[in-house]
């Protein structure tokens, strides 16, 4: 039998899951993504059932994003860094899918300032963008160098914020 508080952050989890869906088809695909990784950020760790239904949610977003052309908004205006040209090349489309992101945020976590890796993906990365900038607000950049329609590639640096 569930434990009581367990039930509660499973029914809290649906609930946030549903108006995120519904904030994004109403036009506001990002806002409501970004609202998922917030949640996501507090439960991936104890409740990783209820983490991985907004990580459903976030993919869901980024898909009505993508499909209404939207571009990706900077956090917050960055500063300009400059990042060697021989960045690492990670390349998930040949991961499972529930290890993906798990792989991409330990090299980022490993990555030092003012470096850059090069993520490859057989879809739109950006669930991973609302993930990072959840946990990692103004500590990184996200610079699309392919948009799909079968690959997309993704420089993704961290800063140098010292």
């Amino acid at each position: 039998m569930p434990h009581e508080s367990d039930a509660l952050v499973d029914g809290l989890t649906r609930t946030l899951a549903r108006a995120c869906r519904a904030l994004a088809e109403a036009g506001h695909p990002h806002q409501a993504g970004r609202l998922a990784a917030d949640a996501w950020v507090l439960l991936r760790s104890t409740h990783p059932t209820q983490a991985g239904r907004l990580d459903g949610t976030m993919h869901h977003t980024a898909r009505l994003e993508t499909q209404r052309a939207t571009a990706v908004p900077p956090s917050s205006p960055r500063p300009e860094t400059a990042m060697p040209l021989d960045d690492r090349i990670v390349d998930v489309r040949a991961e499972i899918p529930r290890t993906r992101h798990a792989l991409i945020f330990e090299t980022f976590a490993e990555l030092p300032a003012g470096t850059a890796f090069v993520l490859v993906n057989d879809h739109d990365p950006k669930p991973l963008y609302y993930q990072l900038a959840a946990e990692n607000t103004d500590q990184f950049t996200w610079d699309y160098l392919e948009e799909g329609p079968e690959v997309w590639r993704v420089r993704i640096g961290r800063l140098d914020v010292a």
